[in-house]
């Protein structure tokens, strides 16, 4: 597990999603406030975040990424573009639940 752990680069897949934040928020059709709200942090925050005036913390990104991957018009999009590796599915074990 350790060894999966040191795999996974962080700020790298940070960087993927918040690039793509706008047009995955938009896909979704919600507004800042309420994603801020859903993945609890403030509006101002989020949108510092999509704008990359500020860098979102791990915990904002497995939040997101939850709320993206749950959705059926932005899940495919979270794989296309590499923001869910499957070396982060196998560290939450999300391949494996039964």
């Amino acid at each position: 597990m350790e060894n999966v752990q040191r795999e996974i680069d962080k700020e790298k897949l940070i960087d993927i999603l918040t690039e793509e934040l706008p047009s995955l928020r938009a896909k979704i059709g919600v507004t800042q406030e309420e994603l801020s709200n859903l993945v609890g942090i403030s509006r101002p925050t989020y949108s510092a975040i999509e704008t990359k005036k500020r860098k979102m913390s791990w915990n904002v990104y497995l939040s997101l990424l939850m709320c993206f991957t749950q959705n059926e018009k932005t899940a495919p999009v979270i794989e296309a573009i590499g923001a869910f590796p499957d070396e982060l599915k196998e560290t939450l074990n999300i391949n494996n639940r039964k």
